[in-house]
């Protein structure tokens, strides 16, 4: 392995990256409790296996989400890379998971 290359794999993260992570997890978040709020967890009547299944995406996507800010900001030794792509990966899982939740309930 090149110096070349092992230099590449310890590159910090851009200036901002953590506090744009954690904004946009927070936004995210915001916009799956609106939807719940919209979609109307609280109303009466019974739910079907559509709901349950509508919960238990969104809530898997919730705890991805949450996990963003908790995974960016642990901290690592200087010579170990930014845990930033895998708080990446946790917003794109959340993002993706609110989304088909909505998308369940809109084509279903």
């Amino acid at each position: 392995m090149s110096s070349q290359t092992r230099e590449k794999g310890n590159l910090r993260a851009p200036t901002g990256s953590v506090t744009g992570l954690c904004s946009a997890s927070a936004t995210m978040f915001a916009v799956g409790m609106a939807f719940l709020g919209y979609w109307g967890v609280y109303e009466q009547g019974s739910w079907h296996t559509t709901d349950y299944l509508v919960m238990i995406v969104a809530i898997i996507g919730f705890a991805a989400l949450g996990c963003v800010p908790w995974i960016v900001t642990t901290p690592v030794a200087e010579d170990e890379a930014d845990k930033v792509a895998v708080a990446r990966r946790a917003m794109a899982l959340g993002t993706a998971l609110i989304w088909a939740a909505v998308c369940i309930t809109v084509f279903a």
